[in-house]
């Protein structure tokens, strides 16, 4: 059985972050899964992402493995939606995401205490 080691957890939660992004990027592209492409590429990056994440956990606690998933991956789809995807951003939004990412600091230095 393969074990992470070390940084190579957070590694592996970069990798499951980016493929979960990717594959929610996507959603919006498969018009409610009637597009085969963009809804193959769409589950392809979920199914990836939680089997990263699965591996993610052996090493990392999953409080702090979840807390970083959510965040860093709602912060990139906001960017996302912004930059990509003609969607808007006003103060509420930044707040809400300043709000996450402090929240995901906070676990961390918790988890990382423990």
């Amino acid at each position: 059985m393969y074990r992470t080691e070390g940084p190579v957890g957070y590694v592996f939660l970069l990798v499951a972050i980016t493929l979960e992004v990717a594959a929610t990027s996507l959603l919006k592209a498969t018009e409610g899964f009637t597009r085969l492409w963009p809804t193959l590429g769409c589950l392809a990056g979920y199914a990836g992402a939680f089997a990263m994440l699965a591996l993610v956990v052996r090493e990392v606690p999953v409080g702090v493995a979840y807390a970083m998933w959510s965040g860093i991956g709602t912060a990139a789809i906001v960017a996302i939606g912004v930059l990509f995807l003609d969607e808007s951003i006003d103060l509420t939004k930044v707040v809400g995401l300043l709000l996450v990412i402090g929240g995901v600091v906070t676990l961390n230095l918790g988890g990382a205490a423990r």
